[in-house]
């Protein structure tokens, strides 16, 4: 992508969830999703979103982690199904797309940056971009 782009800033973004040492990434089926879901219900899981801004001008890199506590309700497995079968999250992290209709199988959210859970933490990010003199507002 830098070959590509020689004065670009890029922008890089994934997510897991961790549950008592267990990862969950994009389920990538319904099969798995539901055994994602299943697992995780009534816990709380930690969801990890990776960022990462390079300037591939002068080759600097920024890098955070940002975490965040979600924990899920007790639903049921009808309830499993009739949310997969509305939002089919099958390329989200853990299978909880919450800025959707997972937001009902979600009891409660702690991180410091709201955005994080949907998969870009604009808070870290608008410091990495301050960080390479872009100018926000």
């Amino acid at each position: 992508m830098a070959a590509l782009h020689p004065n670009a800033l890029i922008i890089g973004s994934d997510q897991v969830a961790s549950l008592e040492g267990e990862i969950f990434g994009k389920p990538g089926d319904h099969p798995r999703a539901a055994a994602q879901l299943q697992r995780m219900r009534g816990k709380t899981v930690n969801f990890y979103t990776g960022l990462c801004l390079y300037n591939s001008r002068t080759g600097a890199s920024h890098l955070q982690g940002i975490p965040t506590l979600v924990t899920f309700r007790h639903v049921s497995d009808d309830e499993i199904e009739r949310y997969l079968k509305a939002e089919t999250p099958y390329n989200c992290a853990g299978s909880a797309k919450c800025e959707g209709l997972g937001i009902a199988l979600i009891a409660r959210m702690e991180g410091p940056d709201p955005n994080a859970l949907i998969g870009l933490p604009l808070i870290a990010l608008c410091d990495m971009l301050r960080a390479e003199s872009v100018q926000i507002l």
